[in-house]
């Protein structure tokens, strides 16, 4: 039975000393071969690794790991693709172990999480890069260890490229994942992973990653740390403590004591609170004291910074590269499986603002369900002439990508399924996070989300209003066309 499995590994490195044992594990571990072992080298500038013959060797010139792993697993033809890091040790016995999680899941099921073990000493409390190793014991949807159906990563788009770091960059491509409807399982195989043993300011540099929180809340609305399962922070009390230590040095240089010792008391009262935490809960020893008493009095400010920094960066929307549009009561009145091209009427102002739309350059494609066929309600000759007439009164379309199928029939491109969306943009050549999807409906939406792209939704009385809180949460809603576009930027 294991033999059937069909798997690759894939491993974005920076050529770390544990990468040779770990492929040899990969390579003479008791379980099924897999198809393929791809390191993605992530050095700007790599050079030679030290690798087992058979492992093949790529290069992502330092794009960060989500870039390595999207290069890694397109790279792969294998029906699961499980992404293992270079600093993790696995079980002698690990492809059986894979093997026994992948088999028995259904279809439904578009990823397997590995249980994660960090050791820790025993005579000792942990120290403040150990325990923050530890946490990936309870995390949800790391990539550590973690495979996935190559059909969900095409459906997905893959991981985000924007998010630079190893950091939040699998919680979003989980979440677009689920959005879909598919599930992620935990499965039973057990993966070590040691603890790190990073420099003195390691944990001021990690507050670069309050950067990628500001792009996680942009994608997926306010909720998104109760979504992963990340919890809440303490960057509320970090922007607290930075404007009184700001506010002190301000009163201070223009002379005002007492306003300037208030708000260096609230400022020295927070700062040692969030010291005292961290020295507590780790080990006595002099020079992690001292390192925790500096790096709480640097951590609030630089956490302040990148959040700043990353809304700004998340909210700085550029004109999308192509707007696409659903069909039925978006652009055209909709008529249940409309099968007569003389019924076609456009939505009043249509015409006009999808002309403006060629007139500045901005690519056009439409993106729609038609069930109809699959129900034989609709004959594609039929379907065709009502698309002909729809060109025919808006004008042509860089791209039309319409879905056939009806619900059950499992199919990727069916919305709320992102794959109508993801060949629309292939076909027109541009990003899929650089479109903009213009619906009626919560498939629309959470077509676009899941594609990567961004969404407005335009509500008609058939609109659910659940439908309408989703959109407003993590999209946008619009009250007809020509404010969706504006609200997209191209009006």
């Amino acid at each position: 039975m294991t033999a059937s499995l069909d798997y690759t590994v894939v491993i974005p490195t920076t050529g770390r000393d544990n990468l040779r044992p770990l492929l040899q594990t990969l390579l003479t571990g008791r379980g099924p071969r897999p198809a393929e072992v791809l390191v993605v080298d992530d050095r700007p500038h790599g050079r030679d690794l030290d690798v087992p013959a058979g492992v093949r060797v790529l290069q992502s010139g330092g794009r960060g790991p989500a870039a390595a792993r999207n290069l890694g697993w397109r790279n792969a033809a294998s029906e699961w693709i499980a992404f293992v890091d270079d600093d993790v040790v696995l079980a002698d016995d690990w492809p059986q172990q894979l093997a026994d999680d992948l088999l028995p899941l259904g279809s439904d099921v578009a990823a397997s999480q590995a249980r994660i073990t960090v050791p820790l000493p025993a005579d000792r409390r942990p120290t403040d890069d150990e325990r923050g190793t530890a946490g990936l014991e309870h995390a949800l949807w790391i990539t550590a260890d973690m495979a996935y159906r190559r059909s969900a990563l095409v459906e997905a788009g893959g991981f985000d490229e924007r998010f630079p770091r190893a950091f939040r960059e699998d919680s979003d491509l989980a979440l677009r994942v689920t959005l879909t409807g598919h599930r992620i399982e935990r499965g039973r195989r057990l993966t070590t992973h040691p603890a790190r043993n990073s420099g003195f300011f390691a944990s001021v540099k990690a507050q670069r990653g309050n950067a990628d929180n500001a792009l996680m809340r942009a994608k997926h609305g306010a909720l998104w740390r109760q979504r992963t399962a990340a919890g809440r922070g303490r960057l509320g009390e970090h922007a607290v403590s930075t404007v009184a230590g700001l506010a002190a040095l301000g009163f201070a240089l223009t002379g005002r004591r007492a306003p300037a010792a208030l708000a260096g008391g609230v400022w020295a009262s927070l700062t040692a609170e969030f010291a005292a935490r961290r020295v507590l809960a780790g080990p006595a020893a002099p020079g992690e004291v001292v390192r925790m008493v500096v790096t709480s009095v640097l951590i609030p400010p630089v956490a302040c910074y990148h959040r700043v920094r990353g809304e700004i960066s998340a909210r700085r929307r550029r004109p999308p590269a192509a707007v696409l549009f659903d069909r039925d009561d978006t652009l055209i009145t909709d008529v249940p499986y409309l099968d007569d091209p003389e019924s076609v009427r456009p939505v009043p102002g249509a015409v006009e603002l999808v002309r403006g739309l060629r007139e500045r350059g901005v690519p056009v494609g439409i993106v729609s369900n038609q069930s109809g066929v699959a129900k034989g309600l609709i004959t594609p000759e039929r379907l065709a002439a009502v698309n002909a007439r729809v060109e025919e009164l808006l004008g042509p379309f860089g791209t039309w990508q319409v879905c056939v199928h009806d619900d059950g029939d499992g199919c990727d491109c069916r919305k709320p399924a992102p794959g109508l969306v993801r060949r629309a943009a292939a076909q027109l050549g541009v990003d899929p996070a650089s479109c903009v999807v213009i619906g009626d409906t919560g498939a629309d939406v959470r077509a676009a989300l899941a594609a990567g792209a961004r969404a407005v939704l335009v509500p008609t009385e058939r609109t659910l209003d659940v439908e309408v809180q989703h959109a407003r949460r993590y999209a946008a809603v619009a009250r007809n066309l020509s404010e969706a576009l504006r609200v997209a930027g191209v009006a």
